[in-house]
């Protein structure tokens, strides 16, 4: 009996631990949300900011959480020295900066974009950080350098975006170069290549027409009727793969490329960002099925104000979105009807979060609206701190983590 009880006690703290950490991109559930109790709606450079963090190099990777250890991405010698960045969670000291890779050549960018864009994943135990095709590898939380994979050639002309994410013992990452478009799978623990799969139906739409093959988007494994899907947005298409093996299983065309809002996943569908034609972006809602969707499994698409970079954000009914040039808008999840549109100001890169019914929009310029998350527009606060701000938040013990171009603050109720 004490052994049970002892079990599930280690339970417990395992699930709490789990439930506070932020280990990718978007979260812990890859779509922006958070069940995190006391994070403030207020703050400013000196209000309820606990600590601000100088961090080493240049990068836009967002902010990762595991116990007490925030790890970020990035780049110094112009791209050409590659790094690993972790800060303490709770005292904001620097505890690791480690060169994981090196290059002659940085490869191009876009003037937006930087050397260390893809935000790391972590599982408790180990970091791993991509590069796009300068190479991707793992550290053990001491910032000891476990392996490196530098085997995969692909041009991304404007820069590595698309961040890795983890499935059980594997490591998946998007690879949509201008030339060459697959997704790999690689084994967690060693590096090594479990599968490969090119991206199917772009050589066809190539040959009907010149496009450009590049895509950005993260995908998102959500499980539909018990079987684990990976659902990711590419150039001209976004397709289903099967974890286990990189088989395709369903797909969906549209026109244009650059892709880079990561799907969301609720009632039934699946929320992807394509596009209706290129630089004009759009939301599909899809059922998934089996091979090229019928038309009667996409129930809506909306094209209008949607942005090219930062993820939708689905809560509940509602999809919330916030283009690129600062006007947000709510969407019926289920109808595509568009509940309000309203201008928020500067520009956006950062992906929103949802935070207990509030949704914090970070801008560039360091402006961040917390609004309610409803269908009637409803501004909670407005605040700003100083830089330049394109790294989505990260949420961890009653904390909000923002990164700017030099720092990163823990912000935090001073009441607490």
């Amino acid at each position: 009996m004490k052994s049970r009880l002892h079990f599930f006690l280690l339970f417990l703290l395992a699930t709490a631990r789990l439930e506070a950490d932020w280990p990718q991109f978007r979260g812990p559930d890859g779509q922006g949300h958070s069940d995190q109790k006391g994070v403030p709606i207020h703050w400013a450079e000196g209000k309820n900011v606990t600590w601000k963090s100088a961090v080493p190099g240049k990068g836009w990777s967002s902010p990762v959480i595991a116990d007490n250890q925030v790890w970020m991405t990035s780049a110094e010698a112009g791209g050409k020295s590659l790094h690993a960045v972790c800060i303490d969670k709770t005292s904001g000291a620097l505890l690791h900066d480690v060169e994981v890779l090196t290059t002659e050549d940085a490869g191009p960018r876009h003037r937006l974009n930087g050397y260390a864009s893809p935000t790391p994943v972590l599982d408790g135990e180990r970091v791993y950080v991509h590069f796009g095709p300068r190479g991707t590898a793992c550290l053990d939380t001491d910032g000891g350098i476990l392996w490196k994979n530098t085997g995969f050639d692909y041009n991304v002309i404007q820069g590595a975006a698309s961040s890795p994410i983890l499935h059980r013992d594997l490591l998946i990452l998007t690879c949509d170069g201008i030339d060459h478009q697959f997704i790999v799978a690689l084994d967690k623990r060693t590096g090594k290549v479990r599968w490969k799969q090119p991206r199917a139906h772009l050589e066809a739409a190539a040959k009907k027409r010149a496009i450009a093959k590049m895509a950005y988007s993260t995908p998102l494994v959500q499980s539909v009727d018990g079987v684990p899907q990976l659902v990711c947005s590419g150039a001209d298409h976004v397709a289903a793969y099967d974890l286990k093996t990189g088989a395709e299983l369903w797909w969906m065309p549209y026109d244009g490329f650059s892709i880079v809002g990561r799907p969301s996943y609720g009632n039934g569908l699946f929320y992807v960002v394509g596009s209706i034609r290129q630089d004009h972006f759009c939301v599909y809602a899809v059922r998934p099925g089996k091979g090229r969707l019928r038309d009667d499994q996409i129930v809506w698409e909306n094209s209008k104000g949607i942005p090219h970079v930062p993820s939708p954000l689905l809560v509940g009914k509602q999809l919330f979105v916030v283009h690129d040039g600062g006007v947000a808008s709510c969407l019926d999840a289920l109808t595509g009807n568009e509940h309000w549109r309203e201008r928020l100001g500067g520009n956006h890169d950062a992906s929103p979060v949802e935070i207990r019914g509030q949704i914090y929009f970070c801008n560039r310029e360091g402006k961040t609206t917390v609004v309610a998350a409803s269908d009637q527009f409803e501004v909670l606060a407005l605040n700003r701190l100083e830089g330049t701000f394109k790294a989505s938040p990260a949420v961890s013990d009653g904390a909000l983590f923002l990164r700017s171009d030099t720092h990163l603050y823990r912000i935090e109720s001073s009441k607490r």
